[in-house]
């Protein structure tokens, strides 16, 4: 297959990807190639266009949209994304599964309603928060969407009960914003970890580069090249995080090609 647009996957990502994903049934419908079809995703993804605006040179919208909401009913796509995350920490000579986490959240305004929205008092935004938390690399291992009137520390325990699932986790790094509440008490006491805020130095004036801060900032910058999350588009916030995971995966295929 030929590469038509600069979202489409290359032979070598496809080469990388196409393992990962989860076997054909059997029965039903002929099948279209699924590369046709994972490649009509990340167009929307990567140009925020709409489900029904597709290319006609793609397949059917609501058949590309079907694949898209059954991968992410049944966690295909997070299952695709920590694959791939275990792949590009050995490739860079790490663990599968990372030590040090660092966590932020991004605040962004809604487009049509949808579930789980409400005012950021602080951003004076009205929508929704997307909080991730990442590794040394910038690759994401937690992500949770959900209504901007949630403050960060109590928005971070969402996301901190999905780590629990990578043992080997020792610290996280996070802004001031994150030691309010007695967090970093209830982490040590529910998880074990040391939670350690990264404060900007008081006599600071204008930009000033974090130590590990700042890649997380680089993560949200990586996920600023798709469109599709200039605002929050979905419905859901489980299609806001599918979302994010499929926009990681042309990023860590992209990686792993250069090693084939």
């Amino acid at each position: 297959m030929s590469v038509q647009y600069p979202s489409d996957l290359t032979d070598g990502q496809w080469q990388v990807l196409r393992h990962l994903l989860p076997r054909p049934a059997k029965r039903g419908r002929p099948r279209l190639c699924r590369r046709w079809v994972i490649n009509a995703i990340l167009y929307v993804n990567r140009t925020g266009c709409q489900w029904r605006a597709l290319p006609h040179d793609f397949p059917p919208w609501k058949t590309v949209y079907t694949v898209f909401w059954r991968w992410r009913r049944d966690g295909v796509w997070q299952k695709i994304h920590e694959a791939l995350c275990r792949k590009v920490r050995k490739q860079s000579g790490k663990k599968p599964t990372p030590s040090v986490a660092i966590l932020d959240s991004q605040s962004i305004r809604t487009a049509e309603g949808g579930e789980e929205r409400g005012y950021d008092a602080g951003k004076k935004i009205t929508g929704r928060k997307r909080h991730v938390a990442v590794d040394t690399l910038g690759l994401v291992w937690a992500v949770v969407v959900h209504g901007g009137y949630w403050q960060d520390q109590d928005g971070a325990c969402f996301v901190l009960q999905k780590l629990r699932a990578f043992g080997r986790l020792r610290v996280i790094f996070a802004d001031g914003a994150y030691g309010r509440a007695g967090l970093p008490e209830w982490v040590k006491e529910n998880f074990g970890w040391v939670l350690q805020t990264v404060l900007r130095p008081v006599a600071a004036k204008g930009f000033v580069l974090l130590p590990k801060r700042w890649i997380v900032e680089r993560t949200f910058a990586w996920l600023a090249r798709c469109r599709r999350h200039s605002r929050d588009y979905e419905r859901t916030t489980e299609s806001g995080e599918a979302m994010i995971y499929i926009s990681m995966i042309p990023i860590m295929t992209r990686r792993l090609d250069r090693q084939i």
